[in-house]
């Protein structure tokens, strides 16, 4: 639709062209500051958004801006408020929202042209801060539409006479950004890569991130499976395992003081001796892209056959089998992984190593040690006595629950024997205790279990919902078992997601969300699985382009070496062959200019040189009446020459083909040459 064409607030008459104008500027700029809003502070965008309507609301009515003596107490207001949230005016935090601020006080202090320019100068630099905390491909096509906007913007800004349609103002912008993309492409593709992120900041690296902790208490993980953040994603190079076999070990938690479960120290005696472990069958190849989650550890089904590469360096393993990465996930990451689902580990261990999975506080949970103690008697063995605490759990009548009844001092004696609901932490945590009351060494495992495969890319998913809690117990001749209480309970948990199994209510209770197949929330779940799925090729081939891939790319390409000096020769040759294709067809399509218009934009510019520019107005018989006239500044000659120039040129351009006279674009460049 064209500007021009809106009608005005009252509805009588068409929307004046600066109106338009001006509203499509406010527009582009709430689009600019859209993606803004999840990370300045909470007064900052209401801020802007009054700032915006009072600047729309004046030009609805036509009034006059406000003077600069209100416009600058609101300024000092907003600086003394970006001041007192930030204790300071400078950084990525404060900068971004004092520019924010600026740019919606600057369009209602706009007097000239000059002002508009400034005004999409930041909007354009707020564009690319937007960057700064999210890379999704849902803030790429959020930026490139406050860009299309913008560009649109000042395209319409340009136009001095009639406007072209809204429509073909936004295929320009469009076209536009099509002819930067191939070159926006060879950038990405050969500018020489950094290690880490280019976007992110330390300072901010731990912001955001949620995940497993490294200390259990009851209700932790039950509060974190009602999250649907995504943990990680797995692809498998072959057949995928069983689910009831996915289980994401990360952290080993053996260290209880009667409430919390915490990881040994790592100056424990153990800390040094050598990992043992014998494994049966081919291991599976996977690979792993984990979610930034401000911790070092890492998540590998069960036994890795070797240590992963993580950003360039090789990940560690602790002496109960936890895989660490040097530095602090504060980005997301991949690795490959193989793994042994048939294994035994540590069949030997000392037991003086095995007691400080043993130790229990003292002065706690009097019930189960007094019941662990009466089913040791009764069990001829360590495995004897597993099984009867795991036909307890199974033939008593235990629930699995999201929103268990909260425990008190003696938290195990309340779960096993009075409350009797819990979730996958409960289970662990009592199961551990009972095995070192009966003086089996046992320790609680944290990390995933299962997760879901997304048929459309083939990805298994997995989310935070998927967070669980199992136990791991010595057993002489097969060292480290794992045992999962939970199974016990509810076995359905090993096959299915948790929303499956403990469907959220709705409601009030009154009704309960099944998602089937058919349902409109089964199609929800496909739309989403789609959109993830896009999200993670943005992911795999967009952010992750490390230095590694760049490399790999270059030795493609025939390059044995891909240091900076081969890089930006690629870069060169392949960004001005790029230029080129763009260029030439642009060049070459442009309307051609007749020989006499050219000739005379050339006497145009001359007599600009002599003081005696021709004003948009002018046609060449008025032009050369000026030029001729008695107070004109120039020679008598170059006045006589300029006039028989416009004069042929006047026959030429618009009088009919047979008048002019022969040789006539020889004869414009003589006249030309006598008026330099």
């Amino acid at each position: 639709m064209n500007p021009l064409r809106l009608m005005s607030a009252g509805g009588r008459r068409p929307m004046s062209r600066d109106k338009a104008d001006m509203l499509m500027l406010l527009a582009s700029c709430t689009l600019v500051l859209l993606p803004h809003a999840a990370h300045l502070p909470g007064w900052v965008i209401p801020a802007c958004a009054l700032l915006l309507g009072w600047r729309g609301w004046i030009t609805f009515r036509g009034d006059r801006l406000p003077p600069r003596r209100v416009l600058a107490p609101i300024a000092v207001l907003a600086i003394g408020g970006v001041f007192l949230t930030y204790h300071t005016l400078f950084g990525r935090e404060a900068g971004i929202a004092m520019l924010a601020l600026l740019l919606a006080l600057k369009l209602l202090e706009m007097h000239a042209k000059r002002d508009l320019f400034i005004a999409l100068y930041l909007s354009f630099f707020l564009i690319l801060a937007s960057f700064f905390y999210s890379q999704s491909m849902g803030t790429a096509l959020l930026t490139l539409l406050a860009t299309t906007a913008i560009l649109t913007t000042q395209l319409s800004f340009q136009y001095t006479g009639a406007v072209p349609p809204l429509r073909r103002r936004l295929r320009m912008a469009a076209g536009i950004l099509a002819l930067a993309a191939p070159l926006t492409l060879v950038l990405f593709l050969l500018f020489p890569r950094i290690q880490g992120p280019l976007w992110g900041m330390p300072a901010d690296a731990l912001s955001g991130h949620t995940g497993l902790s490294d200390t259990m208490a009851p209700g932790n993980i039950a509060r974190l499976a009602q999250s649907d953040a995504i943990a990680f994603r797995a692809k498998f190079s072959g057949p995928l395992p069983p689910r009831r076999a996915l289980y994401w070990r990360g952290i080993v938690l053996g260290q209880y003081d009667g409430r919390t479960w915490r990881r040994l120290p790592p100056e424990r005696p153990d800390a040094r001796l050598p990992i043992t472990v014998t494994h049966t069958g081919a291991p599976v190849h996977y690979q792993v892209t984990q979610e930034a989650n401000g911790k070092r550890w890492l998540f590998a089904l069960d036994v890795p056959q070797g240590l992963p590469m993580v950003a360039g360096s090789r990940a560690r393993v602790t002496p109960d089998l936890q895989l660490l990465a040097s530095h602090p996930v504060n980005q997301r990451q991949r690795y490959e992984v193989a793994s042994y689902l048939h294994y035994a580990m540590q069949p030997d261990e000392p037991a003086w190593a095995l007691r400080q999975w043993l130790a229990l506080p003292p002065g706690f949970n009097p019930r189960t040690l007094a019941f662990a103690a009466r089913l040791r008697r009764q069990a001829g063995s360590d495995g004897a006595a597993i099984v009867r605490v795991l036909d307890f759990f199974h033939d008593e009548d235990f629930r699995y629950t999201l929103q268990p009844p909260p425990l008190g001092h003696d938290a195990v004696d309340e779960f096993l024997f009075s409350t009797r609901a819990g979730f996958c932490e409960h289970y662990a945590s009592a199961f551990v205790v009972l095995m070192r009351a009966m003086g089996i060494p046992a320790r609680v495992v944290t990390g995933y279990q299962g997760g879901e495969i997304n048929p459309l890319d083939g990805f298994l998913t997995v989310r935070q919902s998927d967070a669980h809690a199992w136990a791991e117990a010595w057993l002489r001749g097969r060292g480290w078992v794992r045992f999962d209480p939970t199974a016990a309970v509810a076995p359905e948990r090993l096959e299915r997601s948790i929303d499956s199994i403990l469907p959220e209510p709705a409601l009030g209770g009154l009704i309960t969300l099944q998602a089937g197949p058919d349902s409109w929330l089964g199609k929800l779940h496909r739309l989403r699985q789609t959109w993830e799925a896009v999200g993670n090729a943005w992911n795999q081939w967009i952010r992750n382009y490390t230095p590694e891939k760049q490399q790999a790319l270059v030795r493609a390409l025939g390059f044995a070496r891909a240091d900076w000096r081969t890089l930006s020769g690629l870069l060169l040759v392949a960004g001005s062959l790029t230029l080129a294709a763009v260029v030439v067809p642009l060049l070459a399509n442009r309307p051609a200019v007749a020989p006499a218009d050219r000739l005379y934009a050339t006497l145009c510019r001359i007599m600009a040189r002599h003081g005696m520019p021709r004003a948009p107005h002018e046609g060449p018989h008025a032009f050369s009446r000026r030029l001729t006239a008695t107070d004109s500044p120039l020679p008598y000659a170059t006045q006589a020459a300029a006039a028989r120039f416009l004069q042929l040129y006047e026959t030429i351009r618009y009088g009919r083909a047979e008048d002019a006279p022969p040789g006539a674009i020889t004869t414009l460049k003589k006249l030309l040459a006598e008026c330099r």
